[in-house]
């Protein structure tokens, strides 16, 4: 028995013959999590490969997600990365946003009024 069968039986769907397939589009089942109670804000993983995803992560961050930026596709062309790096940046700036490099292919960036410490604090 699958997950949407399962699901089914759990809102009772599978005895009247509907498809919970059918039922849901595939746009909302990429958005259900049926282990979790909906968050504020998400950290997601994405992978930059031209220019033109920038507004995908201009998006996601007006949606105050945090973005894991995986920039080794765009490490092979340093122009292309430092306009992307860039434009990102003044994206940043002007929603009071926060970027950080974590190492040379990873970008962490976050939504406004969520900020990035910088420095470790020393030992005393």
């Amino acid at each position: 028995m699958g997950v949407f069968d399962k699901l089914g039986q759990a809102f009772g769907t599978t005895q009247k013959g509907m498809d919970i397939e059918e039922y849901m589009s595939s746009a909302e089942m990429e958005d259900v999590d049926v282990l979790h109670e909906p968050a504020d804000m998400y950290v997601k993983p994405v992978s930059i490969n031209s220019e033109d995803e920038v507004k995908l992560i201009q998006d996601e961050l007006d949606k105050k997600n945090i973005i894991l930026l995986s920039i080794d596709e765009l490490s092979k062309r340093p122009t292309t990365r430092n306009n992307v790096v860039a434009a990102l940046k003044t994206y940043i700036t002007k929603i009071n946003g926060d970027i950080a490099m974590i190492d040379d292919s990873r970008l962490l960036l976050t939504p406004a009024k969520v900020k990035i410490i910088k420095r470790k604090k020393g030992s005393k």
